[in-house]
């Protein structure tokens, strides 16, 4: 069996899965992806009650925004695959780094500072246990 073949399978497998699997996605979020990742690790393997409460008192602003995805991931898991919402864990959490804007911070003698704001695109999957 030819390698090429070996990893079509598999990729179609993935596909398969993902199907299954209730998501929910924020693009372009003005909080930069290392600093969403340290939230997306301290709620991934949870269940969604629990990262829901880690969420909530988490001091970060990226907990805000992360709470909003779960919640949306909950609803389209609930409306959009009928899936039991008691029986959901957080399976992925994934944050991209998203494009960066690029400002000026003017200095002294004439000089300028530059100031990039990272952006970062959140990904929540979900499945049932």
């Amino acid at each position: 069996m030819a390698k090429g073949h070996r990893s079509q399978i598999k990729k179609a497998r993935n596909e398969q899965n993902k199907e299954k699997r209730a998501h929910a996605h924020a693009r372009f979020v003005r909080v930069s992806n290392t600093k969403a990742k340290i939230i997306l690790d301290q709620i991934k393997g949870k269940s969604v009650g629990e990262a829901m409460g880690i969420l909530a008192y988490s001091p970060r602003y990226a907990a805000e925004v992360i709470g909003k995805v779960l919640k949306s991931a909950v609803a389209n898991a609930e409306n959009n695959l009928e899936l039991d919402v008691n029986k959901l864990y957080v399976e992925e959490a994934v944050a991209n780094q998203g494009p960066t804007l690029k400002r000026i911070r003017p200095r002294a003698q004439g000089r300028a500072y530059r100031i990039n704001k990272r952006t970062a695109h959140i990904s929540i999957y979900l499945n049932e246990r």
